[in-house]
């Protein structure tokens, strides 16, 4: 995960930690030689069309909204086809509403057309304040969050560790983001809701309880899952 640093002064750039509470916790409950956070890229504001996501402050999010405006507004001075010029025209009133276009419907359609466009408020905004500077950690905990993405938990043995995954995963496919195998070979995914994890007072409480449930490939990851992916190898 890529989050562009766009007018945010102090945020060093590079590889972050994110410091995840619930993995602390987990961490607290099993015994585990490791604890790996999850890990993403802060990028500048040039890096900005290839990151998933901007964090900007209050004061610069209309410098957001009026880059793309003056995108908006050089590609309908082009007289551009009906229907790419009535989507321009859309984003052009959303925007001098100051309103991020990614906050807009759009129809498959709509987003294919637009897929070279180069525009800034179509990826998720986060507006952080200058007070959340203080704590990295927990500012990124709330970026990505607040960006579409939540993360699941599997503990034990070696690392008790946090996996980055979007809303509307599968456990199909979050079984891939550990390893391509476990995926290519899933069976089934052993799930406790973190409520039921920390009810418990550990995994093999939380087993012990009956509340490890067998879920299929079709099964949405909730935030803060505890997984393990049974697989054949």
């Amino acid at each position: 995960m890529k989050i562009s640093v766009f007018s945010v002064p102090g945020i060093p750039l590079g590889k972050q930690n994110v410091k995840d509470p619930r993995l602390d916790q987990a961490d607290k409950l099993v015994s585990a030689k490791k604890k790996t956070y999850v890990q993403v890229e802060l990028v500048g504001e040039e890096a900005a069309l290839d990151a998933d996501v901007i964090m900007t402050l209050k004061e610069s999010r209309l410098d957001l909204i009026l880059r793309d405006l003056d995108f908006v507004e050089t590609r309908l001075s082009r007289a551009p086809e009906a229907g790419e010029s009535a989507l321009l025209q859309k984003f052009k009133s959303a925007l001098e509403k100051e309103e991020f276009i990614s906050g807009l419907e759009l129809s498959p359609e709509e987003k294919e057309l637009i897929s070279g466009y180069g525009l800034l408020t179509l990826k998720p905004v986060v507006v952080v304040e200058n007070n959340e500077l203080e704590d990295l950690g927990a500012l990124l905990f709330k970026v990505m969050g607040l960006s579409g993405f939540i993360s699941f938990l599997t503990v034990g043995d070696k690392e008790n560790r946090a996996w980055l995954i979007k809303k509307g995963t599968t456990a199909w496919e979050a079984s891939g983001a550990i390893h391509s195998d476990i995926q290519k070979g899933f069976i089934r995914a052993e799930i406790i809701s973190f409520s039921d994890f920390i009810q418990a007072g550990g995994e093999t409480q939380a087993k012990q309880a009956g509340k490890m449930r067998l879920e299929p490939k079709e099964y949405v990851m909730q935030d803060a899952d505890l997984a393990s992916f049974r697989f054949n190898k």
